[in-house]
């Protein structure tokens, strides 16, 4: 086990207010109707798995449950048949596959040469379930959707894997916040599925303390307004969605760029309303409910020395939902077999929570995984 803080000091990236505007957005809500800049060199397949008769934890059961995902490159296989190039990586509440193919990450990893070429990895990038094209309660179940939790959605994703795509091992299991919990799941649910985890901005422990407050909040403002009606809404119950709107603003934000992107409060309020209208022109009440209220039973830290495969775990230093203060992580890596943990320093690089997707700042660790993880 070892911690690493960044001392040096980060610089190259400008922080431009229209930067910024679609960053906060996608931070920790990036809503799935959003259209995403692409690069153009990229050559994605799209599809979807049904898996039928799919059962949840809570015991109820969906006839049939629809994944959707994209893929990058070609899934190679060793003389016994086991994938070796496959790399899952996993979004964000309320995000997409989709997300990753924007530039600040896309452009970073699957450029060619990058670390994560199609050319040389076959890159999954699904939607977990509630989200994106994949089966979610605004499809027609409304509140009467199964009650997913994490658990859940990680075990969908290994059907997808192996049904769907016949993938049977990866190199990689990389997430961003959700996804980064997720992580935690592969990697004690099923420990010799891959060959190393990057998980990105999260905790391996029960989510408490403020991190539940705020999100007990979300799901309070919307369930409060009366247009809601149990979620049998005919227009989305606008007043508790901007309340979601603004907690999550607060929840994805970088104290830092924030300040140098708004720094009149005309502009910070500008900044406000526009994000509060793109938010209400996207978001379904049942969709985020269901979203953040996934997150309810998490809990990884019993049994984290189940994980075998290298761990190279990184958070930044100005993230709202996992501060550094509160020293959790410090503590769990040490139960980590093959654990690192990299903690970002504020700089004008950080974007908060966000800096989960800015590959830039962290890339260096992923270089460095996939070395000290290569079998080859």
């Amino acid at each position: 086990m070892r911690i690493f803080t960044i001392t040096e000091t980060i610089a190259g990236m400008r922080t431009q207010l229209s930067r910024f505007a679609a960053l906060a957005l996608g931070a920790l809500v990036a809503c799935a109707t959003g259209a995403h800049a692409q690069s153009a060199s990229l050559k994605t397949k799209e599809g979807d798995y049904v898996a039928r008769d799919f059962k949840f934890r809570s015991g109820e059961t969906l006839a049939e449950l629809r994944l959707h995902y994209m893929t990058l490159g070609t899934p190679k296989r060793d003389a016994k048949g086991r994938v070796i190039n496959g790399v899952l990586i996993l979004h964000g509440t309320g995000g997409t596959g989709q997300q990753f193919l924007r530039p600040q990450f896309a452009d970073v990893l699957f450029a060619p040469g990058g670390l994560l070429d199609p050319a040389k990895y076959f890159i999954i990038l699904p939607d977990g379930i509630g989200h994106g094209k994949s089966s979610k309660p605004s499809d027609g179940m409304h509140a009467h959707f199964p009650q997913y939790d994490y658990d859940d959605m990680v075990a969908a994703q290994y059907v997808l894997l192996t049904k769907g795509l016949h993938v049977n091992h990866l190199r990689l299991v990389m997430g961003t916040s959700m996804g980064c919990m997720h992580s935690f799941v592969w990697g004690e649910t099923y420990p010799k599925f891959m060959d190393a985890l990057m998980p990105l901005a999260c905790l391996p422990v029960e989510i408490a303390g403020r991190n539940r407050m705020w999100r007990k909040m979300t799901m309070d403002a919307i369930k409060a307004d009366p247009a809601w009606n149990g979620g049998e809404y005919t227009s989305e119950p606008l007043s508790g969605l901007r309340t979601a709107s603004d907690l999550l603003a607060i929840a994805g934000g970088a104290p830092l760029l924030q300040q140098k992107t708004t720094p009149t409060r005309d502009m910070a309020d500008k900044f406000v309303e526009d994000r509060t209208k793109q938010d209400l022109a996207s978001l379904d009440a049942n969709d985020l409910l269901y979203q953040v209220n996934a997150s309810r039973n998490y809990d990884p830290s019993p049994n984290l020395e189940k994980i075998v495969a290298p761990v190279m775990w990184v958070n930044s230093a100005d993230d709202f939902i996992n501060p550094p203060e509160l020293g959790i992580a410090e503590v769990q890596v040490k139960r980590l077999k093959q654990g690192r943990f990299v903690l970002i320093p504020i700089s004008d690089q950080t974007h908060g929570h966000g800096t989960h997707t800015w590959a830039v700042v962290w890339k260096q660790y992923l270089e460095e995984l996939l070395r000290e993880s290569s079998h080859s």
